[in-house]
């Protein structure tokens, strides 16, 4: 430690600040702060103390607390004295209370939250005498995720209440950020709590919904001054449920829509309210329609979209259309498509189309160029290659299944080559789809194989119908495997989702094959299973720090086999 300060005090403040700005902040104000006085001007400019994230991620956007022996020094050294300067903070749960209580904050107007339950969300909007309610007239800007763990039911309804209180406690607010702790975090819906809220300061919603009505709803009167919305929808469909979608919205600027699950209703529903965004500047559409007859190009865009928006400036969509009304011979090509975007002159735009013999539907999917989306669904032996650097999950698809062992090896090759095509520098989270069983088995058993190349990159894997034309005995035997080498291969694997065969439905057991499998790592785990006993093999030390478990079985009965089934669960 002398030596590396020798080492800093050497160098001029210009080489420190470029040293200091690549490391992250908690870092350096816990081992640097109060060194010398020097050092302590240098780490008191703005660019290390007003934007403070005292908290941990994890490369796949999980939220935890710093350690204690790291907050004990922020109470007592480090807060007290750069508290006049902090302007934003960003707080998990754990910890939010301490933090706010060791000191005052004469200028900080934003908070993020992570890692908030609902009750102690409530308790802190409602309670007046709450941490958080001295900053109610100070506060301008609110993050907050909610973390519902999973629990599914009540708490979308306790969300719209969250959402309520937020606004009847924060009355200046300008910014808010309403997200999702994780995927199985509830969205936001308004189906029991209608919003009553009425803002004339916010300026900037960023908001998970469940549906698209909840979207009209909070576009029906309540922001009137709001110039940028952010909206991720779970669905789109068509309701009896009554919500103008008519009225202009001419004060907003900025809008973005995000919908990963199919609609049918996006010319009925979506169109329209593009329409009322008459001075929009930046639109970004990224949505999933299904079985709709015209075909998305160029010429459909400007028409439905550009034409409507004179003062967009900015226009980034990734469409993904499946229709029956497509197949391998009026799929339009890329050159067609290329054609459409002939006016579009400062856009790259991207098309591939493939079909689906067994499904009879046409698949294809447009995007400008940079992709910018963090998640790349379906890809197929069509796919062209590129780089996506924001990517952070892929699911494949191919529906093909061959009987001749040359093309199972064709399969095999063919998923290598989609996997090399391209570069995934952020990637995390991998779904494969209708995978064939010999090219499952070569996939994670293969030492040369190109998914070894992600090992300690993957924290969450899908692998859904896993078929064959092979005897029960031995899938079931080749699935026992498979489970074993994908921890094996991913020691730092989070997520798994591991379903059965769509054809025969065979769940995993380890009743012919008991492999050792041991995680320290995984969190969550899907899992169709043969048996009860199979289960409690599971629980049986083999992931001590699994906190969600999700079982599908085919039989609880009986049988001739020791498991353990008297150890504590605590995690």
């Amino acid at each position: 430690m002398k030596y590396s300060y020798v080492q800093l005090n050497d160098l001029p403040d210009e080489i420190l600040m470029i040293i200091f700005k690549k490391l992250p902040k908690t870092e350096v104000l816990y081992s640097l702060l109060g060194v010398n006085k020097r050092l302590n001007k240098i780490l008191h400019e703005s660019v290390f103390t007003n934007d403070l994230p005292l908290l941990m991620y994890t490369s796949n956007g999980l939220v935890y607390s710093l350690p204690d022996s790291i907050l004990d020094r922020f109470f007592s050294h480090i807060l007290p004295k750069i508290h006049q300067k902090i302007e934003w903070l960003h707080l998990e749960s754990g910890s939010m209370e301490r933090i706010l209580l060791a000191t005052n904050y004469p200028n900080l107007y934003a908070i993020s939250l992570y890692n908030i339950q609902p009750k102690t969300a409530m308790d802190l909007l409602t309670n007046e005498t709450s941490v958080i309610s001295t900053l109610k007239n100070q506060l301008l800007s609110l993050t907050i995720d909610i973390s519902t763990q999973g629990l599914q039911g009540c708490q979308s309804n306790n969300n719209a209440i969250i959402f309520n209180l937020i606004f009847a406690m924060f009355t200046n607010l300008q910014s808010l950020n309403f997200g999702r702790s994780s995927l199985y975090d509830e969205r936001l819906f308004f189906c029991m709590t209608r919003p009553t809220v009425f803002s004339t300061n916010l300026l900037e919603l960023h908001i998970c919904l469940e549906t698209f009505y909840d979207c009209l709803y909070l576009l029906n009167g309540h922001f009137n001054q709001l110039r940028t919305l952010y909206v991720d929808v779970g669905v789109i469909f068509s309701s009896n449920r009554r919500v103008n979608n008519t009225k202009k919205l001419p004060t907003l600027k900025c809008f973005r829509l995000q919908c990963n699950s199919m609609t049918s209703v996006y010319d009925e529903l979506v169109v329209p309210l593009l329409h009322r965004m008459i001075n929009l500047e930046k639109l970004d559409l990224y949505i999933n329609v299904g079985e709709r007859k015209t075909f998305f190009d160029g010429n459909d865009l400007k028409m439905n979209i550009i034409d409507h928006m004179s003062q967009l400036n900015k226009f980034t969509f990734n469409i993904r259309s499946l229709s029956s009304f497509y197949n391998e011979i009026n799929l339009p090509s890329n050159e067609n498509i290329q054609k459409t975007f002939r006016d579009f002159n400062d856009k790259q735009i991207i098309y591939w189309a493939d079909y689906f013999p067994e499904r009879k539907k046409g698949h294809y999917r447009i995007y400008s160029y940079p992709y910018k989306w963090k998640y790349y669904d379906d890809i197929t032996n069509n796919f062209p290659g590129e780089i996506f650097k924001y990517v952070r999950t892929v699911s494949f698809y191919d529906e093909r299944r061959f009987e001749d062992e040359f093309f199972f090896h064709l399969e095999s090759l063919s998923m290598e080559r989609i996997l090399r095509v391209t570069n995934y520098p952020n990637l995390y989270g991998i779904s494969l789809h209708n995978i064939q069983e010999k090219t499952a088995v070569d996939l994670f058993t293969d030492e040369t194989s190109i998914i070894r190349t992600l090992k300690n990159q993957l924290l969450s894997l899908t692998t859904i119908d896993i078929s064959t034309d092979r005897t029960q005995h031995d899938l079931i035997n080749n699935n026992a495997i498979i489970f074993y080498r994908i921890f094996t291969m991913f020691p730092n694997l989070q997520y798994l989702n591991f379903g059965p065969s769509s054809i025969r439905d065979e769940q995993l057991s380890f009743f012919f094959t008991r492999l050792t499998v041991i995680s320290t790592n995984l969190l969550e785990l899907h899992v169709s299973l043969t048996s009860f006993y199979d289960c409690l093999y599971l629980l049986d030390g083999h992931f001590n720090q699994l906190h969600t478990f999700y079982i599908d079985l085919v039989i609880i009965g009986y049988l001739n086999r020791r498991v353990n089934n008297m150890k504590k669960l605590p995690t």
